[in-house]
């Protein structure tokens, strides 16, 4: 018999698989009907729903992402309710196209139901990011709505 993760042990495993660049395997970490939302996301959507959709993310993340993300300086908080966590971490970003290393804060809150991510609202850093690909311009355009 396994033992359950707690919501601790389950963002230490996200963190070390994003950091690994094993987006492949980040959705076994989600329940079936997990919600992920990526509040500061300046275009696109910003809420993904059932385990199926974000495997097809981690996927594309895998596939598409021009950056290595390592997690540093990660401070998980604890709440009143023992399914939730904050945690309070930067990336340490390579951005392979541009060659320019960067950090880039966030902020996730998570919660964790029987040691499976069930909800989570992330708070990243998307304009250093855009800042740091030389993509600057194209998400101006993106906001005003143009092609």
């Amino acid at each position: 018999m396994s033992e359950t993760l707690s919501p601790r042990e389950v963002f230490r495993k996200l963190s070390e698989g994003i950091t690994a660049g094993r987006y492949t395997e980040l959705a076994e970490l989600y329940a079936e009907g997990a919600v992920v939302e990526t509040v500061f996301a300046p275009v696109g959507p910003r809420r993904f729903e059932g385990r199926a959709v974000l495997a097809e993310r981690f996927a594309q993340v895998a596939a598409d992402s021009p950056v290595r993300l390592t997690a540093t300086n990660v401070v998980v908080r604890e709440t009143e309710d023992p399914e939730v966590i904050v945690a309070e971490f930067d990336y340490l970003v390579h951005h392979r196209v541009t060659g320019r290393d960067f950090s880039a804060g966030n902020i996730q809150v998570l919660r964790v139901r029987d040691g499976l991510i069930v909800s989570s609202r992330d708070y990243h850093d998307h304009l250093a990011l855009a800042v740091a690909g030389g993509e600057l311009s194209q998400l101006v355009a993106a906001l005003e709505g143009r092609p």
